[in-house]
Protein backbone atom coordinates (compact mmCIF):
# COMPACT_ATOMS: atom_id res chain seq x y z
CA UNK A 1 0.00 0.00 0.00
CA UNK A 2 2.77 2.45 0.88
CA UNK A 3 5.42 1.72 -1.72
CA UNK A 4 6.47 2.88 -5.15
CA UNK A 5 5.75 6.32 -6.58
CA UNK A 6 3.23 8.39 -4.63
CA UNK A 7 2.46 11.96 -5.73
CA UNK A 8 2.20 14.87 -3.30
CA UNK A 9 -0.46 16.70 -5.30
CA UNK A 10 -0.42 20.45 -5.87
CA UNK A 11 -3.68 22.25 -5.10
CA UNK A 12 -4.81 24.15 -8.23
CA UNK A 13 -6.42 27.55 -7.75
CA UNK A 14 -8.58 29.60 -10.12
CA UNK A 15 -7.71 33.18 -11.08
CA UNK A 16 -10.06 34.35 -8.31
CA UNK A 17 -8.16 32.30 -5.73
CA UNK A 18 -10.65 29.46 -5.22
CA UNK A 19 -9.75 25.78 -5.38
CA UNK A 20 -10.12 24.73 -9.02
CA UNK A 21 -12.08 21.52 -8.57
CA UNK A 22 -12.21 20.61 -12.26
CA UNK A 23 -8.45 21.04 -12.65
CA UNK A 24 -7.86 18.93 -9.54
CA UNK A 25 -9.95 16.12 -10.99
CA UNK A 26 -7.99 16.31 -14.25
CA UNK A 27 -4.72 16.12 -12.34
CA UNK A 28 -5.86 13.04 -10.42
CA UNK A 29 -6.68 11.31 -13.71
CA UNK A 30 -3.36 12.39 -15.23
CA UNK A 31 -1.49 10.89 -12.29
CA UNK A 32 -3.33 7.59 -12.45
CA UNK A 33 -2.90 7.40 -16.23
CA UNK A 34 0.83 7.95 -15.64
CA UNK A 35 0.97 4.82 -13.49
CA UNK A 36 1.37 6.45 -10.09
CA UNK A 37 0.94 4.19 -7.03
CA UNK A 38 -0.80 6.63 -4.70
CA UNK A 39 -1.87 10.23 -4.12
CA UNK A 40 -1.33 12.65 -1.25
CA UNK A 41 -3.70 15.63 -1.28
CA UNK A 42 -3.14 18.66 0.97
CA UNK A 43 0.40 17.97 2.03
CA UNK A 44 3.07 20.67 1.95
CA UNK A 45 3.06 20.65 -1.85
CA UNK A 46 -0.71 21.14 -1.72
CA UNK A 47 -0.23 24.41 0.21
CA UNK A 48 -2.18 23.00 3.14
CA UNK A 49 -1.25 25.86 5.52
CA UNK A 50 -3.10 28.30 3.23
CA UNK A 51 -6.36 26.31 3.07
CA UNK A 52 -9.16 26.66 5.59
CA UNK A 53 -10.73 23.53 7.10
CA UNK A 54 -13.59 23.39 4.59
CA UNK A 55 -11.22 23.71 1.62
CA UNK A 56 -8.81 21.20 3.12
CA UNK A 57 -11.51 18.56 3.47
CA UNK A 58 -13.01 19.36 0.08
CA UNK A 59 -9.66 18.71 -1.65
CA UNK A 60 -9.43 15.36 0.13
CA UNK A 61 -13.01 14.53 -0.85
CA UNK A 62 -12.49 15.38 -4.53
CA UNK A 63 -9.27 13.36 -4.71
CA UNK A 64 -10.97 10.31 -3.21
CA UNK A 65 -14.02 10.69 -5.46
CA UNK A 66 -11.93 11.05 -8.61
CA UNK A 67 -9.48 8.27 -7.72
CA UNK A 68 -12.47 5.90 -7.44
CA UNK A 69 -10.42 3.34 -5.57
CA UNK A 70 -7.88 3.02 -8.37
CA UNK A 71 -4.99 4.06 -6.10
CA UNK A 72 -4.65 4.68 -2.36
CA UNK A 73 -5.29 8.23 -1.15
CA UNK A 74 -3.11 9.26 1.79
CA UNK A 75 -4.69 12.48 3.03
CA UNK A 76 -2.62 15.24 4.61
CA UNK A 77 -4.06 15.48 8.12
CA UNK A 78 -1.28 16.92 10.30
CA UNK A 79 -1.66 19.80 12.75
CA UNK A 80 0.31 21.33 15.60
CA UNK A 81 -2.63 20.97 17.99
CA UNK A 82 -3.53 17.38 18.78
CA UNK A 83 -7.24 18.21 18.91
CA UNK A 84 -7.11 19.67 15.39
CA UNK A 85 -5.18 16.67 14.12
CA UNK A 86 -7.78 14.32 15.64
CA UNK A 87 -10.49 16.28 13.81
CA UNK A 88 -8.68 16.07 10.46
CA UNK A 89 -7.90 12.37 10.90
CA UNK A 90 -11.54 11.67 11.77
CA UNK A 91 -12.89 13.59 8.79
CA UNK A 92 -10.40 11.96 6.40
CA UNK A 93 -11.49 8.52 7.60
CA UNK A 94 -15.15 9.45 7.15
CA UNK A 95 -14.43 10.64 3.61
CA UNK A 96 -12.83 7.30 2.76
CA UNK A 97 -9.11 8.05 2.84
CA UNK A 98 -6.82 5.05 2.77
CA UNK A 99 -4.50 6.59 5.35
CA UNK A 100 -3.41 9.90 6.81
CA UNK A 101 -0.08 11.67 6.36
CA UNK A 102 0.55 13.29 9.72
CA UNK A 103 3.40 15.76 10.11
CA UNK A 104 5.26 16.42 13.34
CA UNK A 105 3.54 19.26 15.24
CA UNK A 106 5.20 22.45 14.02
CA UNK A 107 6.22 25.72 15.70
CA UNK A 108 5.56 24.61 19.30
CA UNK A 109 8.49 22.13 19.13
CA UNK A 110 7.29 19.32 21.43
CA UNK A 111 9.71 16.99 23.17
CA UNK A 112 10.13 13.39 22.03
CA UNK A 113 7.62 12.37 24.70
CA UNK A 114 5.24 15.02 23.39
CA UNK A 115 5.59 13.64 19.86
CA UNK A 116 4.99 10.13 21.12
CA UNK A 117 1.84 11.06 23.02
CA UNK A 118 0.53 13.18 20.14
CA UNK A 119 0.74 10.36 17.60
CA UNK A 120 -0.40 7.68 20.04
CA UNK A 121 -3.47 9.79 20.77
CA UNK A 122 -4.23 9.96 17.06
CA UNK A 123 -3.65 6.24 16.59
CA UNK A 124 -5.81 5.34 19.59
CA UNK A 125 -8.64 7.73 18.72
CA UNK A 126 -9.06 7.20 14.97
CA UNK A 127 -8.83 3.79 13.32
CA UNK A 128 -6.96 5.06 10.26
CA UNK A 129 -3.44 4.02 9.19
CA UNK A 130 -0.93 6.79 9.88
CA UNK A 131 2.10 7.72 7.79
CA UNK A 132 4.38 9.77 10.03
CA UNK A 133 6.06 12.77 8.41
CA UNK A 134 9.49 13.80 9.69
CA UNK A 135 10.53 17.13 8.11
CA UNK A 136 12.49 19.26 10.61
CA UNK A 137 13.23 21.95 8.03
CA UNK A 138 9.57 22.94 8.19
CA UNK A 139 8.52 21.88 11.68
CA UNK A 140 11.55 22.83 13.78
CA UNK A 141 11.64 19.41 15.45
CA UNK A 142 13.12 16.04 14.47
CA UNK A 143 11.48 12.80 15.52
CA UNK A 144 14.28 10.48 16.59
CA UNK A 145 14.56 6.90 15.29
CA UNK A 146 13.91 5.73 18.85
CA UNK A 147 10.58 7.57 18.94
CA UNK A 148 9.66 6.18 15.52
CA UNK A 149 10.35 2.67 16.81
CA UNK A 150 8.20 3.27 19.90
CA UNK A 151 5.33 4.48 17.74
CA UNK A 152 5.64 1.60 15.30
CA UNK A 153 4.40 -0.73 18.03
CA UNK A 154 0.88 0.63 17.39
CA UNK A 155 -1.02 -1.20 14.64
CA UNK A 156 -2.22 2.07 13.10
CA UNK A 157 1.25 3.61 12.69
CA UNK A 158 2.45 1.91 9.55
CA UNK A 159 4.94 4.09 7.66
CA UNK A 160 7.09 7.21 7.75
CA UNK A 161 7.85 9.85 5.14
CA UNK A 162 11.51 10.51 5.82
CA UNK A 163 12.44 14.09 4.87
CA UNK A 164 15.28 14.96 7.21
CA UNK A 165 17.72 14.85 4.29
CA UNK A 166 19.91 12.45 6.26
CA UNK A 167 20.32 8.92 4.86
CA UNK A 168 21.59 7.77 8.26
CA UNK A 169 18.07 8.33 9.63
CA UNK A 170 16.73 5.64 7.31
CA UNK A 171 19.48 3.26 8.35
CA UNK A 172 18.94 3.86 12.05
CA UNK A 173 15.15 3.58 11.86
CA UNK A 174 15.49 0.32 9.95
CA UNK A 175 17.92 -1.00 12.53
CA UNK A 176 15.34 -0.43 15.29
CA UNK A 177 12.04 -1.49 13.67
CA UNK A 178 10.46 -2.66 10.41
CA UNK A 179 8.26 0.36 9.72
CA UNK A 180 7.84 1.14 6.01
CA UNK A 181 10.02 4.12 5.00
CA UNK A 182 9.37 6.30 1.96
CA UNK A 183 11.58 9.15 0.83
CA UNK A 184 10.27 12.68 1.28
CA UNK A 185 12.90 14.19 -1.04
CA UNK A 186 12.93 13.46 -4.77
CA UNK A 187 16.69 13.89 -4.95
CA UNK A 188 17.19 11.22 -2.27
CA UNK A 189 14.76 8.58 -3.52
CA UNK A 190 17.46 6.43 -5.11
CA UNK A 191 19.94 6.48 -2.20
CA UNK A 192 17.23 5.85 0.39
CA UNK A 193 15.76 2.98 -1.61
CA UNK A 194 19.22 1.47 -1.87
CA UNK A 195 19.20 1.08 1.94
CA UNK A 196 15.66 -0.15 2.34
CA UNK A 197 13.13 2.62 1.67
CA UNK A 198 10.15 1.43 -0.34
CA UNK A 199 9.43 4.46 -2.51
CA UNK A 200 8.84 8.20 -2.49
CA UNK A 201 6.16 10.77 -1.84
CA UNK A 202 7.17 12.87 -4.80
CA UNK A 203 6.86 16.46 -5.99
CA UNK A 204 8.32 16.04 -9.48
CA UNK A 205 5.81 13.29 -10.25
CA UNK A 206 3.15 16.01 -10.55
CA UNK A 207 4.87 16.64 -13.87
CA UNK A 208 6.47 13.27 -14.68
CA UNK A 209 4.57 10.49 -12.93
CA UNK A 210 5.73 7.73 -15.25
CA UNK A 211 9.42 8.61 -14.84
CA UNK A 212 9.19 8.53 -11.04
CA UNK A 213 7.21 5.30 -11.28
CA UNK A 214 9.96 3.75 -13.40
CA UNK A 215 12.66 4.80 -10.95
CA UNK A 216 10.88 3.21 -8.00
CA UNK A 217 9.88 0.14 -10.01
CA UNK A 218 13.50 -0.57 -10.96
CA UNK A 219 14.75 0.10 -7.42
CA UNK A 220 12.14 -2.19 -5.86
CA UNK A 221 13.21 -4.89 -8.31
CA UNK A 222 16.85 -4.45 -7.28
CA UNK A 223 17.89 -3.01 -10.65
CA UNK A 224 19.79 -0.01 -9.34
CA UNK A 225 21.68 0.49 -12.57
CA UNK A 226 18.47 1.31 -14.42
CA UNK A 227 17.06 3.21 -11.41
CA UNK A 228 20.21 5.35 -11.39
CA UNK A 229 19.75 6.12 -15.08
CA UNK A 230 16.30 7.59 -14.36
CA UNK A 231 17.61 9.35 -11.26
CA UNK A 232 20.32 11.18 -13.19
CA UNK A 233 17.86 12.05 -15.94
CA UNK A 234 15.54 13.70 -13.41
CA UNK A 235 18.11 15.15 -11.01
CA UNK A 236 18.81 18.56 -12.68
CA UNK A 237 15.09 19.24 -13.06
CA UNK A 238 14.45 18.22 -9.44
CA UNK A 239 17.10 20.60 -8.15
CA UNK A 240 15.72 23.49 -10.20
CA UNK A 241 12.21 22.95 -8.83
CA UNK A 242 13.27 23.72 -5.26
CA UNK A 243 15.45 26.79 -5.82
CA UNK A 244 12.62 29.14 -4.76
CA UNK A 245 10.81 26.76 -2.48
CA UNK A 246 7.96 24.31 -2.90
CA UNK A 247 5.48 24.37 -4.64
CA UNK A 248 6.54 27.50 -6.56
CA UNK A 249 8.88 25.51 -8.80
CA UNK A 250 6.62 22.59 -9.60
CA UNK A 251 3.63 24.87 -10.23
CA UNK A 252 5.64 26.85 -12.75
CA UNK A 253 6.93 23.67 -14.40
CA UNK A 254 3.37 22.41 -14.71
CA UNK A 255 2.28 25.71 -16.22
CA UNK A 256 5.02 25.48 -18.84
CA UNK A 257 3.96 21.92 -19.65
CA UNK A 258 0.26 22.71 -19.97
CA UNK A 259 -0.62 21.14 -16.61
CA UNK A 260 -1.45 24.46 -14.99
CA UNK A 261 -1.70 24.12 -11.21
CA UNK A 262 -2.83 27.71 -10.79
CA UNK A 263 -1.41 30.57 -8.80
CA UNK A 264 0.22 30.49 -5.39
CA UNK A 265 -1.56 31.65 -2.27
CA UNK A 266 0.10 34.25 -0.08
CA UNK A 267 2.40 34.24 1.76
CA UNK A 268 3.81 31.93 -0.94
CA UNK A 269 4.70 33.58 -4.24
CA UNK A 270 5.81 32.52 -7.70
CA UNK A 271 9.35 31.50 -8.64
CA UNK A 272 11.82 34.20 -9.66
CA UNK A 273 12.67 34.88 -13.29
CA UNK A 274 16.11 33.13 -13.22
CA UNK A 275 14.50 30.04 -11.68
CA UNK A 276 11.64 30.09 -14.19
CA UNK A 277 14.14 30.26 -17.04
CA UNK A 278 16.06 27.27 -15.71
CA UNK A 279 12.90 25.25 -15.09
CA UNK A 280 11.63 26.05 -18.60
CA UNK A 281 14.85 24.73 -20.10
CA UNK A 282 14.62 21.45 -18.20
CA UNK A 283 10.92 20.98 -18.92
CA UNK A 284 11.67 21.46 -22.62
CA UNK A 285 14.42 18.85 -22.45
CA UNK A 286 11.94 16.37 -20.96
CA UNK A 287 9.49 17.13 -23.76
CA UNK A 288 6.43 17.47 -21.54
CA UNK A 289 3.76 19.85 -22.81
CA UNK A 290 0.06 20.19 -23.39
CA UNK A 291 -0.90 16.90 -21.79
CA UNK A 292 -4.08 18.20 -20.15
Amino acid sequence: MFSGAITALVTPFTSSGKVDENRLREQVDYQIKGGIDGLVPVGTTGESPTLDFAEHLRVIQITIEQAKGRVPVIAGVGANATTEAVHLHTEAKNLGATAGLSVNPYYNKPSQEGLYRHFMTLADTVDLPIVLYNIPGRTGITMTPQTVARLNSHKNIVAIKEATGLPDMTSEISSLCDITIVSGDDSLTLPLMSIGAKGVISVVSNLLPNDVKQLTKHALAGDFTEAARVHYKLYPLIKSLFLDGNPAGIKYAMQVAGLDGGAMRLPLVEATEPTRKLISEWVAKHGVKGVI
